[in-house]
């Protein structure tokens, strides 16, 4: 086992029974929920109204999980047993930091378990991982039609200015690899 491979399984989410809420159980994800990982990711899509670009399979979120070279990690939030709730993130590096960073790219709680603290207890959870793992910040990105800005607002978290999101998908890679 190499060195990173080490250091992730040392790190793994630990489940925790949430004080926020009783019966709130947080666990990590295992390759036996990609379905479920799946679900979430379908989900929290229709609630952005971009299922149209879904794309991600059991297959491929398997391998960039749970693979050889993990790329991100997930965690669950089940109230009585129930998944309410999931939560994707990385890490990413800022140099003028000095220190890793925690990018969290999906939050998302079900509708029918919204406004039962589960979203606060999976962001304290990720406060908790970047604290424990000696992040120097941790980052998310916001819709800015989504209520949830006043949330993270209310909770610490601010807006970046003067800084843009870019993106490209693998379609443009070929093509600018050509210019």
């Amino acid at each position: 086992m190499s060195e990173p491979e080490m250091k992730l399984t040392e790190d793994k989410i630990k489940p925790v029974e949430d004080e926020v809420k009783s019966g709130l159980r947080i666990r990590a994800a295992e390759i036996e929920d990609v379905s479920l990982i799946l679900e979430f990711v379908k989900g929290i899509a229709r609630f952005e109204n971009l299922s149209h670009l879904v794309t991600a399979t059991e297959e491929n979120l398997a391998e960039g999980i749970f693979g050889k070279r993990p790329y991100a990690e997930v965690f669950f939030a089940e109230l009585g047993g129930v998944p309410a709730g999931f939560t994707v993130f990385f890490h990413n590096f800022s140099t003028f930091v000095g220190k890793p960073g925690l990018y969290i790219e999906d939050i998302f709680v079900k509708p029918e378990f919204r406004g039962k603290g589960i979203g606060k207890a999976m962001f304290l959870h990720c406060v908790k991982l970047a604290k424990e793992r000696n992040c120097g910040r941790m980052e998310w990105a916001v819709l800015d039609w989504n209520s949830a800005r006043k949330f993270y607002e209310h909770l610490g978290g601010s807006p970046v200015n003067e800084w843009n999101i870019y993106r490209m998908n693998e379609e443009k890679f070929e093509n600018v690899l050509e210019k």
